[in-house]
This record gives C-alpha cells, sequence and structure tokens, in this order.
C-alpha cells in the first residue's frame, strides 16, 4: 500500500488543488440554491474538461516535455498569450482560495476574527513551506489531506442522509435570469478546476518524473491522473447534496463573507456528526482549503517562471522565489480592499477562469493531435469527437453567459 502511495504524486496534488473553492464554496451552494437540480451541470462540466486535462500528463509522459513546451512550439504568440492570461488571472484565483481558507482559520482557531490577518499568516506560512521544500512538501503533504476530507465528508453526507427528513426533488434544472446564469458559469468555472490547471498537471507529471524516473510512465501517470479525477467529481457531488440537505428550502442565506460562511459550512458537520466530528472535520476542510493555497501559490509562480525563461533565453536562480513572493504582495494587497465579499472575489475569478476555458482546450487538443506527436499515443477517434464536442460546449455556454448580460 505504501508503494502504492508513493508512485501516485501529480494526479493527488491535482486533487488537492481541485477540491477546494470549487467543492466548499460553490457546490455548497449549488446545493443550498438549486437542490440537487445542477447535479446534471457538474457530471456535464466534468465530462467536458476530462480529456482536456487528461492530454496534460499524456503529453507530458510521451514526450518529456511540458504544456509551455509545446506552446512555444505552437507559436511564441500562444506562448505570449498564455504568459498574460496567467499573469492577469493569477492574483484574483489566489486571493479566492485565500479569503476561504482564512474564514475556516478564523472560526476554527479563533485568535482573531480578521480574515486578513489571518491571510497574511496563510500566505506567508505557504510562501514559507515552498521556499523549503517546493515539489517535495506538495507531494507529501497532499495525499493525506485529500484522503482525509474525502472520508470525512462521505461520513458526514451518509450521516446527514440518515437523519433527512427533506423530500428533495431529483428533477433537474437550467438556471434562468442574468443571476442564475452569472453563478451557473461561476460554478462550472472552476469545477473540478480551471483548465490551465492542465499546464499545472503538466509540469508535476514533469517533476514527479525527475523524482522516481522511468517508473512513472504514461501508463502509471494516466492511472494517477484518473484516480486524482475521479476523486473530484465524487467529492463535488458530496458536497451538493451536503448543501442541498442543510440549507435547500430554507430562509438561510449562506453568506457573501468568508468567516461567517465558514461558519455555516462547520455547522453541516456538526448537526449530522456531533461537535466534536464536526469540528474535527472542518479541519479537514480548511487543510483541504490550505493544500489548494499552497498548491496554487507553488503553480502560478513555477509556470511564470518557466515562460519567462523561455521568451529570454535565460535561467534566473531566484525566479521562483521572485514569482512567489509578487504573487504573495499582490494577494494581500487585494484582499485588503476585498475581504468582506468573498463571494463576488470568486464569482470574478471563477467566471474568468469558465471564459478562458476554449482556449486552453483548444490548445491541448492541438498538442497531442500533431505530427510530431507519436500516432501511438494520439488521441482515440472517440476521443478526439469527445474533446471537439467539449469544446462546443465550453463556447456554446460562454456565449449563452455573454448574451444573459446584454
Amino acid at each position: 500500500m505504501f508503494k502504492f502511495l508513493q508512485k501516485l504524486g501529480p494526479g493527488i496534488i491535482f486533487a488537492g488543488a481541485a477540491i477546494g473553492v470549487s467543492h466548499l464554496v460553490q457546490s455548497t451552494r449549488a446545493g443550498a440554491d438549486f437542490g440537487y437540480g445542477l447535479v446534471w451541470a457538474l457530471l456535464l462540466i466534468n465530462a467536458v474538461k476530462y480529456p482536456f486535462i487528461r492530454y496534460a500528463p499524456l503529453y507530458t509522459t510521451v514526450t518529456g516535455d511540458n504544456l509551455i513546451d509545446g506552446y512555444e512550439k505552437l507559436g511564441k504568440w500562444v506562448l505570449g498569450f498564455y504568459y498574460v492570461m496567467t499573469f492577469v488571472t493569477m492574483f484574483s484565483i489566489q486571493a479566492a482560495v485565500t479569503i476561504v481558507t482564512a474564514g475556516l482559520a478564523s472560526y476554527l482557531f479563533g485568535v482573531t476574527d480578521n480574515v486578513l490577518v489571518w491571510s497574511i499568516i496563510i500566505t506567508v506560512l505557504s510562501a514559507s513551506l515552498l521556499f523549503i521544500g517546493r515539489y517535495k512538501t506538495l507531494d507529501q503533504v497532499m495525499k493525506l489531506i485529500v484522503i482525509v476530507l474525502t472520508i470525512s465528508t462521505m461520513i458526514a453526507t451518509v450521516a446527514a442522509l440518515g437523519q433527512n427528513e427533506k423530500d428533495i426533488s431529483w428533477v433537474q434544472t437550467i438556471p434562468h435570469g442574468t443571476m442564475e446564469i452569472a453563478f451557473f458559469i461561476a460554478f462550472l468555472g472552476w469545477m473540478p478546476t480551471p483548465l490551465d490547471v492542465s499546464v499545472w498537471q503538466s509540469l508535476w507529471t514533469q517533476e514527479k518524473q525527475l523524482q522516481i524516473g522511468k517508473a512513472f510512465d504514461t501508463k502509471q501517470s494516466l492511472f494517477d491522473f484518473n484516480i486524482g479525477y475521479i476523486g473530484t467529481v465524487f467529492t463535488g457531488l458530496l458536497f451538493i447534496i451536503l448543501g442541498a440537505l442543510a440549507y435547500y428550502g430554507t430562509a438561510v442565506e449562506l453568506s457573501p463573507n468568508a468567516g461567517a460562511f465558514a461558519n455555516q459550512l462547520i455547522e453541516v458537520y456538526k448537526q449530522n456528526l456531533g461537535g466534536f466530528i464536526g469540528v474535527a472535520i472542518g479541519i479537514a476542510a480548511f487543510t483541504t482549503m490550505f493544500s489548494t493555497t499552497l498548491t496554487t501559490l507553488d503553480a502560478s509562480p513555477r509556470v511564470m517562471t518557466k515562460t519567462t525563461e523561455k521568451f529570454t533565453g535565460k535561467v534566473y536562480k531566484y525566479q521562483y522565489l521572485f514569482w512567489i513572493s509578487l504573487l504573495a504582495i499582490g494577494t494581500i494587497i487585494i484582499l485588503a480592499f476585498f475581504t468582506k465579499n468573498m463571494k463576488s472575489m470568486v464569482m470574478l475569478a471563477t467566471i474568468i477562469s469558465f471564459l478562458t476555458a476554449p482556449f486552453y482546450a483548444i490548445l491541448n487538443l492541438i498538442l497531442v493531435t500533431r505530427k510530431d506527436f507519436p500516432e501511438a499515443h494520439r488521441p482515440s477517434l472517440s476521443m478526439r469527437i469527445w474533446s471537439i464536442i467539449g469544446i462546443v460546449i465550453l463556447i456554446a455556454f460562454s456565449f449563452w453567459y455573454l448574451w444573459s448580460l446584454m
């Protein structure tokens, strides 16, 4: 069992990055506002995004390159666009995951209920861990965190179902109106994760190959990825169910304030599993959000470092540390002005991620179907059709959202 876990890595880190805001916040809100009505959307978007994220470990283990190397082959303009988009979005993404983590910390650990103070503490701690350990820290910590939260959330859901007296319909819902459609797009944006995380996945895969050598081949890499991906889908469903059982059909509205939302989330566990176990699972939820904060703080500087090196042709010794420092400072500045409205911050970051998703989907499909990609590893006809349908759906939903704003 231990040897099996040792071989796992990038897929579990992916799950650690994915199971965060999209699950604890957005899936819980989906259940609270729509009951089980958006289960179809969760399953659909996971199916739509699956091929494009899967292409990341496939491309890296087959070619030895990461997706940034691949984007460079498609043209400097592609790499430039990716560089700009990453720089523009990385601060809002980091701020969104940090404020949720800070809200959980303020509820669980007391000391201060000032979410900004907790955000600074969490950011500094995350940066320190990455300065010391980088990938090795992520690889070791993430496995335990993801397993603990998945099991605890499953137990809480089963307990909640056992105590449930509500009659919640499984009739699926299509959102209407500007506000509902905006939430719907935001829900899809980070479910299970933004598509640009595929680039992160390729970098983590590359690191894992360096760590354990040829033992982490294409077959093992895709197996590792599938475990992480299935885990994120399953956990998303659990949080929709918990949100529906706790809040659907009630007068309670989930708070846009990070600290208050954390209180509401943990109360669900307390009510269904008892106070002590509820707090223990609350700590697991915090640990998961902390892992997401740690992961995103590592990933954006990692890709900015790689991309900068591509443009300059030089390797700078402290560039990774520079980007982490810049991201940490930028995140704290943003949070100093927006800590009171977690909901707006999350909505902005997730909607931007969804609108850029078709770009990454198209690029990743092109990379694994080009003539220079080994034919034996190219996607099958059915996978290509699946990918094309997915791109059409992503574009169609994006236009639907933009049309709703008119």
